[in-house]
């Protein structure tokens, strides 16, 4: 089934991206600290991006953090530091003024899963964005991020990867099993999506795509956006 659904899909996307051969990513995926990457992953989950891209201003506005500043790295220990000094709902209400959880059932409020996604990066000693490759394949990290509330499914957790550098992988969406299934006609799980748009990249880029299964998750993200 995966092999007719990846041609069907590399004929779709040759067709509907044919002016996007040399897509770039938009500025997200360039955050010049680690910690963002964080905070846009988990309040990314089941939300317009919309809604992401102002709870992170307000929280970059309200301490003075340039998103893509040129200057050196906040470590992941300043912006816990940062974090620890407010109380959750100072953080959730004033702050990021972001109410949302990480799930309607048994979830935990958004702003602090972040605490809890950075304190783990703490544990494991990732400070910088340089340091992510040490965890981006240990069992151990991901075993603990997936124990916070909420954060199961494992989708924040590659998008975090996905932010942070990782060309390789996707984000595993409501967007791309949509997009996917309908190409198809076919039922597509989440776990079907890394592979199907690893080797649709794959084709893509002998028929000439500057591509990466990152850049194509965007353009197919994006393109089911703008349907809705």
């Amino acid at each position: 089934m995966n092999k007719e659904i990846i041609e069907k899909a590399t004929k779709f996307c040759n067709e509907i991206f044919a002016d996007k051969k040399e897509y770039e990513l938009p500025a997200e995926y360039y955050y010049s600290h680690l910690p963002l990457c964080v905070i846009d992953s988990i309040f990314s989950i089941g939300v317009k991006y919309e809604i992401v891209q102002n709870t992170i201003n307000r929280f970059c506005n309200h301490f003075k953090i340039d998103k893509f500043s040129d200057s050196e790295e906040i470590p992941t220990s300043y912006f816990l530091g940062l974090m620890k000094k407010e109380s959750i709902k100072e953080l959730t209400e004033n702050i990021y003024q972001n109410r949302q959880r990480t799930s309607t059932r048994n979830g935990i409020l958004k702003s602090e899963a972040v605490i809890l996604f950075l304190e783990i990066l703490q544990k494991f000693k990732i400070d910088k964005l340089s340091d992510i490759d040490k965890i981006i394949t240990n069992e151990q990290f991901e075993i603990e991020i997936k124990k916070i509330p909420g954060q199961n499914s494992g989708i924040s957790l590659t998008y975090f990867f996905m932010l942070a550098g990782s060309d390789e992988l996707i984000k595993p969406d409501r967007m791309i099993v949509r997009f996917l299934e309908n190409i198809s006609g076919e039922k597509v799980s989440l776990n079907d999506c890394q592979f199907i748009l690893v080797e649709v990249a794959n084709r893509l880029k002998k028929d000439g795509f500057n591509i990466t299964p990152k850049k194509l998750d965007n353009l197919i993200w994006n393109y089911q956006r703008d349907l809705n």
